[in-house]
């Protein structure tokens, strides 16, 4: 019988560099968008961060910050349906033992994180959902309107301090994960970080 392989699927290895790269991404945006200022000429065009790379055009003219919160609904919706079906295929297609030379602990620690990300992962994005209900805007996917806003600022501003507490934790849960990997690639040299890469 052949052996049980060491290493994640290739549709899982895609989900989870595409998430972490946009959860990376979506914080950056988030402080970026934070900083600007809630009132400035409206444009149908928008420099990207204003890296001189690429110029959004739009159907019509909003503000700055309008156009990047909108952005960073959009991403983040995209993002919770990539989690989604991220755990779904977990569950179809169970991940791969751990490294046999793990200590115990190594491995409750490891299990504990991976469990606690993924609840993370789909609490965040959907506390943003929540306070963008919660807003007069409501929500756009990419400038497709999914749902109005119902224009209640208490909700809002209680799931808005819940989202910003859940993205500290995820950042606490991400940089625990991080450290984890270090280890075991310089420190260990045990391969775990080939789990879940082509090579």
């Amino acid at each position: 019988m052949a052996a049980a392989s060491t290493k994640y699927t290739k549709t899982a290895i895609v989900l989870h560099w595409l998430i972490g790269f946009g959860i990376i991404f979506m914080f950056l945006l988030g402080w970026y968008m934070e900083g600007l200022p809630k009132e400035a000429p409206k444009a149908m065009s928008f420099d990207l961060f204003d890296l001189g790379i690429y110029t959004w055009q739009l159907s019509e003219e909003t503000s700055p910050r309008s156009f990047y919160f909108n952005l960073h609904k959009s991403i983040g919706i995209t993002i919770l349906a990539l989690i989604v079906f991220r755990i779904f295929w977990r569950i179809t297609h169970p991940a791969p033992a751990l490294i046999k030379t793990m200590k115990a602990w190594e491995k409750k620690l490891a299990n504990a994180t991976h469990h606690a990300l993924y609840l993370i992962m789909v609490l965040l994005p959907v506390s943003g959902v929540v306070m963008a209900l919660s807003s007069k805007y409501g929500i756009k996917w990419f400038g497709i309107p999914l749902a109005e806003g119902f224009g209640n600022e208490t909700v809002r501003d209680f799931f808005k301090v819940t989202h910003e507490n859940i993205g500290i934790l995820l950042l606490a849960l991400f940089a625990l994960h991080v450290l984890g990997v270090l280890k075991h690639t310089f420190v260990n040299k045990d391969g775990t970080l080939k789990r879940m890469t082509f090579k």
